[in-house]
Order: structure tokens, then C-alpha cells, then sequence
């Protein structure tokens, strides 16, 4: 991964990712790839793109991690993100998978405690997205306290998306349209394992409580290394079925649109992104064409690492749909 902190003369870089893979642990094509970017000038850059979505527009949380990726390399090695917000504000539609995307970082402000860097990402010569995400040196507080970790069984114990999606191909009732849209969902290259704690039934239509929980980490090794690597990695991961979690009361209707609209985080504790880490979402409210959600990444020991909130645009056919059997 093109070295977070490097702030291209404000101080140094992290250097590599410390250590080996173990045998057999490839390092994560989050690192090697997705989250790369170029440098063209000291606050220019140029990213790619890997996974891209059945829906042909880009990913929301390449854009959001790769923008913290520029961001961070604006920064002095020893701040520390603590929080981004950004907007797809999409001037020129829907974001082009098949082209790159330029991140051009404003060195807003740096303090005595906390750094701003503004970020905009701009393709075919118009922005698609903005973010400001600020960095902070570390501070000791006894001011400290956190919501507690849903009770949920360890990821050992659960089935990956891919194990369960195999397992709803098999039942020979499953409609033509539906397995189409399993297939698919397999043959996608997403670089994220995912275990649903609960996973909805698919050839179940009726509505469920706007709450979702399941464990995720990068696919592949990061290791021990700068902070920033891994937030950057988590901010990839938050965006990944966050906004469907607003769907959930309303499976009888078939989605014709659904885009982001903004995201916001904000990072508590240290973490490893190649490690297990729950994802617990909800949606508060929908309406009006948007849903909110709200997610909170867990530790496995039951530190709150992470907070999340997006808002996005959710646009249904009229007609509801059909049974899946």
C-alpha cells in the first residue's frame, strides 16, 4: 500500500508492512492493490479500481478508503486519523469504474493536536467526491467510556456469505431469478471475508427489523504496521451491505436504485483490519427517497474501534415482488 504518513517533506513515512505473511497467508490485495495509489505531485494522486459492483458504478468504499489514503499522506507519521466525512456529490454521474480517479489533497490546517486534510476526487475532469478527515497526536484522557458488544457467536462457529450463498443454490425451488442473482453475487472478487451472524432468508420476503450483524476482516495478511494502513482498510470494509441494512423492513420491494450519499467515521481504539471484527448496523429512519444507517465495528474483545454513519438514496419499483419459490 502506497505508505500512509508520508507526508512528502513534513516528516517521514511508515515504511513497509512489518513482517512475513504466515506460510499459505497471501498478502491482502487491499494492500497490494485496491487501496495503492500513484503519486503524481505531493498532494496529486492517481488511483485504480479492483472490485466493482453488479451495478457498474464504482464502489463507494474504494472511493472513501483511497481518499484516506491520500489524505494520510499528508500527515505526520504520529497523528493518527480519528474521524472523515465525506460526500459523493457525483457533478458528473455516477462514478466511472473504467476510469481512474484523481485525489487532490488542501492541507486545511495542521495544529499543535489536530490536522485537516481536504480531499476531492475528481474523474473526466469534474468532482465526485469530497472528504475531510482529521488526524490527531495521541492524548491520554480519564474521560473514557463505550456502549457494550452485542452477545453474537464467534466467527468460528459461522458460515462465510459464500458458504450460505452455496447453500441457498441448492434447494432446486429456488426461482430462475434469484439463483441468477446468487450466482452473481458469487462470482464477484470482493476482497472482504463476511460471516452474517443472521442472515436474512432468501426465500423469505417478509420484513425484519432494521438491524444486521455480522464479522468481517480484509482477505489476506496486513500485519502490524502504521494505524493509518488499517483504518484505511476498515474504511474500505464500513461501506460493504452498510446501506442495506435499511432495506431489511421493506424485502417485499425490489430495489431500482441505491447509491451513498455521504459517510462519515470515526476511529476510537487501535485495531487489525486482517482480524475478525463485528459489524453491528442499524437503521434508525428511512424516507423521502434515503435511508440513515449507523454501524459500529467491535473488536473481538470487545473494544468499540470503529463508528459509522452513511445516508443514501433508495429508490424501489412500485409493484412489490414476487415470492422466491
Amino acid at each position: 500500500m502506497a505508505a500512509p504518513g508520508d507526508a512528502g517533506g513534513a516528516g517521514p513515512g511508515p515504511g513497509p508492512v512489518v513482517g512475513r505473511p504466515p506460510p499459505g497467508d497471501l498478502r491482502s490485495v487491499l494492500i497490494t492493490s485496491v487501496l495503492n495509489l500513484e503519486r503524481l505531485e505531493l498532494d496529486l494522486f492517481r488511483g485504480r479500481h479492483h472490485w466493482v459492483p453488479a451495478t457498474q458504478r464504482l464502489f463507494g468504499g474504494q472511493i472513501v478508503g483511497q481518499a484516506l489514503v491520500a489524505a494520510a499522506r499528508a500527515v505526520r507519521r504520529d497523528e493518527q486519523v480519528h474521524s472523515l466525512h465525506c460526500y459523493f456529490v457525483r457533478a458528473g454521474g455516477p462514478g466511472d469504474p473504467k476510469v481512474p480517479v484523481l485525489y487532490e489533497v488542501e492541507r486545511t490546517s495542521t495544529g499543535k493536536s489536530f490536522s485537516v486534510r481536504s480531499v476531492k476526487a475528481i474523474q473526466h475532469g469534474k468532482p465526485i467526491f469530497t472528504c475531510q478527515a482529521s488526524f490527531q497526536l495521541s492524548q491520554e484522557s480519564p474521560v473514557q467510556h463505550q456502549f457494550t458488544m452485542p452477545a453474537v457467536p464467534p466467527p468460528e462457529e459461522l458460515l462465510t456469505q459464500e458458504e450460505l450463498i452455496q447453500k441457498f443454490l441448492q434447494n432446486p425451488n429456488l426461482a430462475e431469478r434469484y439463483r441468477k442473482h446468487l450466482n452473481k453475487i458469487q462470482a464477484e472478487d470482493v476482497p472482504i471475508d463476511i460471516k452474517p451472524v443472521n442472515p436474512p432468508d432468501v426465500f423469505c420476503s417478509e420484513p425484519q427489523e432494521p438491524k444486521q450483524l455480522f464479522w468481517v476482516r480484509a482477505r489476506g495478511y496486513i500485519g502490524e504496521t502504521d494505524m493509518k494502513v488499517h483504518c484505511c482498510v476498515a474504511a474500505y470494509i464500513s461501506d460493504y451491505a452498510f446501506l442495506g441494512t435499511a432495506l431489511l423492513p421493506h424485502r417485499q420491494y425490489r430495489i431500482k436504485f441505491m447509491v451513498s450519499l455521504d459517510h462519515s467515521m470515526w476511529f476510537h481504539a487501535p485495531f487489525r483490519a486482517d482480524h475478525w471484527m463485528l459489524y453491528e448496523c442499524e437503521s434508525p429512519w428511512a424516507g423521502g427517497c434515503r435511508g440513515l444507517v449507523q454501524g459500529r465495528l467491535w473488536r473481538r474483545d470487545g473494544v468499540l474501534a470503529v463508528t459509522c454513519a452513511q445516508e443514501g438514496v433508495i429508490r424501489v419499483e412500485q409493484t412489490q415482488n414476487q415470492s422466491k419459490l
